[in-house]
Parts: structure tokens; sequence; C-alpha cells
């Protein structure tokens, strides 16, 4: 396997800022400039997560008990939650509900592999939290067509000021991930953002193969993001979204998001969609959507519909929309359209000239570069990848892959050997969950390929 341009030159997180360690006890107020890690953007990056707090070590990867993951979020109180193990956690085809505020989950720290959560996914409930490196793949574990088994791979309900950052979650049976909660809590529009989810930041993650004609009940269920009715401070930025069928991502009505330098490869019947339902309304005055969406990059791909717009406007309600330096094309490198309906209704599509959601601050690339950068970057640990994701990431570059219905398709679950360090407070900004030195665990360069032993010996 030759290494594909778009994946040349490894640019790892930018060093941590110095920082005093904050003593234990209560969270650091989010105030402007304490960002939440180096390159946190959008309305969620000052969150304190867990800063301040104790550190609590995963040393098992059981699903549950002592010194496993589920003890550690479910514990009270502001904590950083660090790993002394790697490996697979498997979940018993069950979620699991985050709901204790003020939590840094730090993925970085585990000893390669790095952490994977199969048979299962998690619901964010709560508010500050951060997430990042961690792969989630839930798969459909031989459970027959139209079942039943429907999880999210990650979602946040009605939740605020959270990060979900250099994650991937593919194999879920519905949104692989989601910002989601109820749609009219309270009585005015303003009650109706605060009780769904708002201000979150999804950053640098990859969303792949969702799995289509599986155990959803609804059938077909292959989906990458849903952003729900009303929710608001949603930034979307620097992801990649691979063999979707739909949703990358879909954004509900009164929605208000930017969208921005993400890759949208092989989408199969919608890539970035927007949808008012009357059905999901009824009884409540409409509420016009807002999205920016900039700098993004659309490829078509083998499961791509010939001629597939770039933005699908579908539904009763309009969206306010800004769009700019964003490139949509066939897998043959031919432009596709930038707009399109799937419905004939009087939902309009409002084009201004002026971002309608900005967050302040936010670094734009220009489209052609986008696609180098993201592919580069994107996912769980890009210094330490796994074999999927590396399957994923390449094909990107070079133009393959499918939709699939079964994680079995691809090869499976992963099987990894159990690893173990122990997490060394010193070598970590206790501020931020970088380390000191600049280099990860499992970090040995920027090298993004691994070879297989013929490969190996053929380049000597």
């Amino acid at each position: 396997m030759r290494l594909a341009a778009a994946l040349i030159g490894l640019l790892l997180a930018l060093p941590a800022a110095a920082q005093s360690v904050p003593p234990a006890g209560a969270p650091q107020a989010a105030v402007p400039g304490a960002a939440a890690f180096a390159g946190a953007q959008g309305w969620a990056a000052v969150t304190p997560g867990g800063r301040g707090g104790r550190i609590i070590r995963v040393t098992t990867l059981a699903a549950d008990g002592p010194g496993s993951f589920k003890a550690a979020v479910e514990a009270k109180g502001p904590r950083i939650v660090v790993f002394e193990v790697g490996g697979v956690i498997d979940m018993g085809r069950t979620t699991l509900a985050i709901t204790e505020p003020f939590l840094t989950i730090a993925g970085q720290t585990a000893p390669s592999p790095g952490i994977t959560f199969i048979r299962g996914g998690i619901d964010v409930k709560t508010h500050d939290v951060i997430i990042r490196h961690i792969r989630i793949r839930p798969g459909v574990d031989g459970q027959a067509r139209m079942s039943g088994w429907e999880v999210d791979a990650l979602s946040t309900v009605g939740a605020y000021n959270v990060i979900v950052d250099h994650c991937t979650m593919t194999w879920a049976l519905d949104e692989n991930l989601s910002a989601s909660g109820p749609r009219f809590t309270g009585a005015t529009v303003e009650e109706w953002r605060q009780g769904t989810s708002h201000n979150i930041t999804f950053s640098y993650n990859l969303l792949a193969e969702g799995l289509a004609d599986a155990s959803h009940p609804k059938g077909e269920h292959s989906k990458g993001s849903l952003i729900h009715d009303n929710a608001t401070g949603i930034l979307i930025w620097r992801n990649v979204y691979a063999h979707n069928v739909e949703r990358s991502p879909l954004l509900k009505g009164g929605v208000q998001a930017a969208v921005v330098n993400n890759v949208i490869y092989d989408p199969a019947k919608r890539a970035i969609h927007y949808n008012l339902m009357a059905l999901e309304w009824a009884g409540h005055d409409y509420v016009t959507g807002e999205l920016s969406a900039v700098g993004n990059v659309m490829r078509g791909g083998p499961s791509t519909d010939a001629g597939l717009p770039f933005l699908m406007l579908g539904g009763d309600g309009d969206l306010r929309y800004y769009g700019k330096d964003n490139i949509a094309v066939d897998k043959h490198g031919q432009k596709l359209p930038m707009f399109g309906r799937y419905g004939e209704t009087r939902a309009k599509l409002i084009e201004v000239k002026k971002p309608v959601v900005w967050p302040a601050g936010l670094p734009v690339l220009s489209a052609r570069d986008v696609e180098t950068h993201v592919l580069a970057n994107a996912g769980a640990r890009p210094w330490d990848r796994d074999d999927h994701d590396i399957r994923v990431l390449f094909f990107v570059a070079e133009g393959r892959g499918e939709i699939i219905d079964d994680e079995k398709r691809v090869g499976g679950y992963p099987v990894q050997a159990e690893t173990r360090a122990t997490f060394v407070e010193a070598d970590w900004d206790l501020d931020t969950m970088e380390p000191r030195s600049g280099l990860y665990p499992g970090q040995k360069g920027p090298v993004q390929e691994k070879l297989s032993d013929r490969d190996k010996a053929m380049r000597q």
C-alpha cells in the first residue's frame, strides 16, 4: 500500500501552553481564554471539563466494577479519567449514560493501542464534558435485520458545554455521533434551545461506515450525525464523514450550526441536509434554521447517487444559509450541484452574504487544503491508529470503500492484546491533558503508513 498524498505529514496537536495546575476541588470557571485544550474551538471551547478535579485511573477492561471506565464516569465531582490499560472494552450491547458533570475523558493517556469500546454506545446527559481519543464501534453483533438494536455510537442528550474531539465512531446502528434532546422544553424558543443540546463541538472525529441494512427497527439506518431540532451553538469542524447513507450531517428544525472544513466522502443519498418536519412540529410555530457551511469538501464514491447535491432541503421549515468555498465533486472529479430538494414544499433556502452562525476566532482552511490536513489528523490517536481507522482513511484518499451492513464485511471487531502502563501525573499538563514531552503514549514519530510483512520485504 502506498502512502496516499492526502496522508503525508502528520500534524500532531500543538503543544499545550504553559499553565499552572489548579488545586483540586471545585471546577475552574469557564472564562474567556481558558481553553479546554490547545486548539479547542466553538461555543464549548472554554468548558473546564474535569479540570481541577481528582484523577481517576481506569485499570481494567471490564465493562463495570472497581477500576472500570463505567465506575470512573459515574463518580461524582470534577474528575479527569485516565487509562492505565489499553485494549477493547466490551459493553455487552448496552448504552452507558454519563450523567455527572465536570468530566474529562483523556483517551490519549492510554498505552498503545488505546481504548476501543465495542458492542455499545455512550450518551452524554450532562454538562461540561470533554471526550478525546477514544474509539467506539457498536456493530450489529449478529442481531437479526430490523430486530431493534439501534444504538448510537455517541450522542449528547440535552447536554451542553461538551467537546468531542479526535474520536472515532463507526458501525453505529443509528447515528455515529449526534447532538440530541427534547424539541420543546418550556414555552419559548429560547427555553427550547436551553432544554436541548447546546454549545457542542465535534472536531477532528472519524465518523464512518454507519451500518445500513442491519438491526434498526426502521430498516436502513446508516447515518453520520443528527443535530436535533432547536439545538444551537453547534460546531462541526474538521471531521471525516465516510460511507454513511445520509446525515453528514442532518440538521433538524430551528438548528443553529456551523459546518466547517469537513471531508464528506461517499454519501449515498444525502450529504448535508436540513429538515423541519411538520409531523414533528404539530402545534408549534416553525423556527427558521441557521447554517454556515464553509470550506467543506464533498466527494462522491462508489455508493453515491449520481448528481447528489452538497446541501439538500426537505420538510416545511426555512433555512437561513451562508455557504462559501465548498467543493462538491463526483467520484470522477466532476462538479456536483450545491443545492437540491427532497420534497416539494414551501420551505425556502434563504441565502445570505455573511455567516449567520459563527464562533469567534475559528481557524478556517481553504477547501483545497482540507482533505490533506483532515485525513492526516482526524480520528482517535492519529499518531497510533488502529487497522480499521487506517483502512477507512486510506480508502477515502484512494476513492475506495462502500456502504456496509455488517462489521464482518470489513473484518469485524478488533482483537487486541491488553496493555498496561502507569499514568504519571508529572508527565502531563493536567490543565489541558497534553503530554509535557510533546509525545503521546505509543507515538514513535510522524509515520502514517503501516506495512504488511510483504510490503516491508519489498521496501528493504
